[in-house]
């Protein structure tokens, strides 16, 4: 048995055949391309968990082509804003213990008035992002 980690700082890969591999720690935007990498053979299969803090909300839109991804809030109280491939929106506010399911292909967003703490399960294969600036949430 391996060693105990922190979900924040040492994020772990779901991959084919049931394995968990625990990753290096985060450092930035590129980890996610070095994750890639790594586990790019694992395809739409493979699942990255993570877990992040926040005190404001995200810059970025993303959204996830491939598969599903949960979003577990763990403490505080997030609004998740979904804009769905038609075009509308729907809004759903997270509190500790709550989850909620970005279908793939669905642009997603946090906000966040005081702080949340979360944990995704992701699809990452693909993954998109544009900047929040230019999609502003209403």
């Amino acid at each position: 048995m391996e060693g105990k980690r922190k979900l924040s700082e040492s994020f772990l890969h779901l991959g084919l055949g049931a394995t968990a591999v625990p990753q290096p720690p985060f450092d930035g935007y590129q980890w996610y391309d070095e994750y890639g990498a790594r586990h790019g053979a694992d395809g739409a299969e493979g699942r990255l968990v993570s877990q992040h803090s926040f005190t404001e909300g995200w810059d970025t839109w993303e959204m996830h082509p491939l598969g599903a991804e949960v979003v577990i809030c763990t403490a505080g109280e997030m609004v998740l804003t979904q804009e769905f491939p038609d075009g509308h929106r729907a809004t759903v506010t997270l509190a500790a213990g709550e989850y909620a399911i970005n279908p793939p292909g669905v642009w997603h967003i946090a906000d966040v008035a005081e702080s949340a703490t979360a944990i995704f399960i992701t699809a990452g294969e693909g993954t998109q992002m544009r900047e929040r600036s230019a999609f502003p949430v209403d």
